[in-house]
């Protein structure tokens, strides 16, 4: 199960990327329940949310810069941005003159690295080792972030009630300091890369037509952009509102919320770190969508805090029987010199979660948090069922390349 730790520049990799992870969920719940509190809009907090995934869409220009400048260099780049960010915010909070009209700019200007931040890590795990042991290593990855759905949650709320804003937030800017100082640890041989003087369009153009050739991972784009916009945003930007209007809690329960979604992320990523190569990615990630959108309407219709607490856990632990396996299917089936766009398009596919949030808060404002519960749920079965029919030679059979370990 922890095979990938013996490597060294994994090593170095997982704790940058569990700081960054923690750094994320503080910030998204520190800032979510100020923008709510200070508010009381839901239109607002949703637009924060998805504010953090603007950048979805120049997502493969990151691919583009990891394929010609390396994945290290760009990480280290971006994790510099963050602490940037998060650095101004801890001053104006200081200062008292912080506003939602300043958090809300700051988030944009994050949402436009952000996306890419996961993708990058995983490609660079893909030069790291060897296709047999992706599964595995992805599944230990994600634990960095699943553990900061859990304890980087809890410690935000925390650290708000305890010390304040400003001072919790000279937290997250440490984090992403010394995440940036850990991603120089990783060392590499320099690989083949990109000519910076050939044309960016015919290299995008390159990563997108080995997708639409590719039926797997043309279905795992399609289903990737589905469960963000119809399953991710209720265990993400709609938790603050969960908490305060349904539950009735304040952001200490939020923090729970949210860390019940990272226990059964990580558990669930740990038993994929455990089975590696025998799972079945396409047929896993299939199974586990409609599941996932199954139990999305179950938390809808969860009566009190403990009840939607144990459907958090079982989404949480859904979202990664899902995702990890089509993260695999898509670095194992895409060329070596094209993965970082490739994974850049898939970046993309998180612009359903801004969008699913966005629609998300007119429709609890009309019908009801149940019921637009309801109507995500069932919208995202019914597609996934879809994809499966289109492509279920490609995608079901075991013998299929995209089942095989």
């Amino acid at each position: 199960m922890f095979a990938a730790f013996a490597v060294r520049n994994f090593r170095f990799q997982w704790g940058a990327d569990l700081l960054t992870s923690w750094a994320f969920e503080m910030e998204t719940i520190i800032l979510g329940w100020y923008i709510f509190t200070e508010t009381g809009s839901v239109f607002l907090l949703t637009l924060f949310a998805s504010l953090q995934f603007f950048g979805t869409l120049i997502a493969p220009v990151f691919g583009l810069l990891g394929d010609r400048a390396g994945y290290r260099n760009v990480l280290c780049l971006m994790r510099v941005v963050y602490a940037l960010l998060a650095g101004v915010l801890a001053v104006l909070s200081v200062l008292g003159a912080l506003s939602p009209v300043v958090v809300l700019v700051v988030a944009g200007l994050a949402g436009m690295v952000r996306p890419s931040d996961i993708a990058l890590r995983n490609v660079l795990i893909g030069e790291i080792l060897p296709h047999e042991r992706l599964m595995g290593a992805i599944g230990l990855a994600r634990i960095t972030t699943d553990s900061a759905r859990t304890a980087g949650a809890l410690v935000g709320a925390g650290a708000v009630h305890a010390v304040g804003m400003g001072s919790a937030y000279g937290l997250v800017v440490a984090f992403y300091l010394s995440s940036a100082g850990l991603m120089f640890g990783v060392r590499l041989a320099r690989g083949a890369r990109l000519a910076s003087g050939t044309s960016p369009w015919r290299d995008m153009a390159d990563a997108a037509r080995s997708v639409r050739d590719a039926p797997p991972q043309l279905a795992a784009m399609l289903l990737a952009f589905l469960v963000n916009f119809t399953a991710y945003p209720f265990t993400l930007g709609l938790l603050p509102y969960l908490a305060r209007e349904i539950y009735k809690t304040g952001e200490t329960g939020l923090g729970y919320l949210s860390a019940s979604v990272g226990l059964g992320a990580m558990t669930a990523s740990l038993l994929l770190s455990k089975l590696g190569s025998a799972v079945w990615p396409a047929r896993m990630m299939l199974i586990f969508s409609i599941v996932w959108h199954l139990l999305v309407i179950a938390l809808g219709w969860a009566p009190h805090f403990t009840a939607g607490s144990a459907f958090l856990v079982l989404n949480g632990a859904a979202s990664m029987l899902c995702l990890l396996p089509m993260a695999v299917l898509l670095l194992r089936g895409a060329p070596p010199a094209l993965r970082g766009r490739i994974m850049g398009i898939r970046a993309q596919a998180v612009y359903g979660l801004p969008l699913g949030l966005l629609l998300s808060g007119p429709l609890i404002e009309h019908v009801g948090f149940r019921a637009t519960a309801t109507i995500y749920g069932l919208l995202g079965t019914v597609c996934t069922l879809m994809i499966l029919m289109r492509w279920r030679t490609h995608l079901w059979p075991a013998g299929a390349a995209s089942n095989r370990g």
